[in-house]
């Protein structure tokens, strides 16, 4: 049986006037292995929801799939210790995967562990697409957006999220997890699942943004990358050289964009006519 992304716990509050008892609502942290072929290729620790979306995104930003279809079946399987994503692959990527395996135990919030030599953890990433152009207004209303669809973080106050904006659909995906890498990978998956480009968007992260972060979101093709938080000196150098525009320090009066400002103009810029599905967790 898969466990439920949420539980409810007892707890003793102590306030000002003393103790008092009760219960709080927390998030869920799971082992679940990655696995292709029956082997087993990663064991993460995330929050038990969404897991076709994570199965695809992690496959995805590892470079394991190009697209979706590229996994012939995907199973959730229940067991003992945790959960298992049992993902079948053939020809190519089935020799892709040899050629890049690893194993690793990744705690929730970790993207690298387990890489078996130092480059891989600065591997090159692509160029990203150009995409649309957006105004400071436009990128202030998709933050704003984040919090009513950040359902599990409305209970828990515990999760990171991922999300996806555009101009002419507004937030169209968001996924939750306690792990901030695994939030993105999900929101991954749930993008390449449906067959939305995230050239067309705003990709907007609850969470600093890491070297892994900028990675994925250059696996994903994504153009602009949002964040609450700033980024480290290694991401803003990787996001350069991906021709990634990012932003940080979003808050509701304003943010900082740290590469490539060419992107946000502060005119109303003509927006391509995407019409992806809405498809918010």
């Amino acid at each position: 049986m898969i466990p439920a992304p949420v539980v409810s716990v007892p707890r003793t509050v102590w306030r000002d006037d003393g103790a008092s008892e009760g219960s709080r609502t927390i998030p869920e942290e799971t082992p679940i292995a990655l696995t292709y072929n029956r082997a087993t290729h990663a064991v993460m620790l995330a929050t038990p929801a969404d897991l076709e979306d994570f199965a695809v995104g992690f496959s995805l930003s590892e470079g394991i799939i190009r697209t979706a279809a590229d996994i012939g079946a995907l199973d959730i399987v229940s067991v003992p210790d945790g959960i298992e994503l049992r993902m079948t692959l053939q020809g190519e990527r089935l020799d892709a995967l040899t050629q890049r395996q690893r194993r690793l135990t990744g705690p929730s919030g970790c993207g690298l562990c387990g890489l078996d030599s130092l480059a891989s953890a600065v591997r090159p990433v692509p160029d990203v697409p150009t995409g649309d152009l957006f105004t400071p207004q436009m990128v202030q209303a998709a933050m704003a957006s984040m919090p009513a669809a950040q359902r599990l973080n409305q209970q828990t106050r515990a999760v990171h999220a991922a999300g996806f904006w555009t101009a002419a659909q507004g937030l169209l995906a968001l996924r939750e997890d306690v792990g901030r890498h695994n939030a993105l990978d999900k929101l991954a998956g749930a993008l390449a699942r449906q067959g939305i480009s995230a050239a067309s968007g705003l990709l907007l992260l609850s969470s600093r943004v890491s070297v892994e972060m900028v990675q994925k979101a250059a696996a994903l093709g994504a153009p602009i990358v949002v964040a609450v938080s700033a980024p480290t000196a290694l991401a803003l150098r990787v996001a350069d050289a991906a021709g990634i525009t990012l932003i940080g320090i979003a808050r509701q009066d304003g943010f900082e964009i740290f590469t490539h400002a060419d992107r946000i103009v502060q005119n109303q810029p003509i927006v391509a006519n995407h019409q992806p599905t809405v498809m918010c967790a």
